[in-house]
């Protein structure tokens, strides 16, 4: 789009973008966090405290990747109206 505009977009478009893609690597160590927890579980018994702090990281973080992906949908938006020709 800066390569349209012959221009930067401004910088909450970047920072945005930063932060969704931050949202979905620490759902991805969460997710990796749930599956190693579920996998030493079978082992040893189950430490149930344990196992819902996992869980309740897990839904937080989705929770804030809901909430990126909706402010980058907003924003990707603006940029694409201020991309297009008058």
């Amino acid at each position: 789009m800066e390569r349209l505009r012959s221009s930067p977009l401004h910088a909450n478009i970047s920072t945005a973008l930063d932060k969704h893609l931050e949202s979905i690597h620490v759902v991805q160590a969460r997710r990796k966090d749930e599956i190693a927890n579920a996998s030493s579980r079978q082992r040893h018994g189950p430490p149930r405290c344990q196992d819902e702090r996992v869980v309740l990281a897990l839904a937080a973080a989705l929770r804030a990747l809901c909430l990126a992906t909706r402010k980058v949908r907003t924003v990707l938006w603006c940029a694409f109206q201020m991309t297009l020709p008058k």
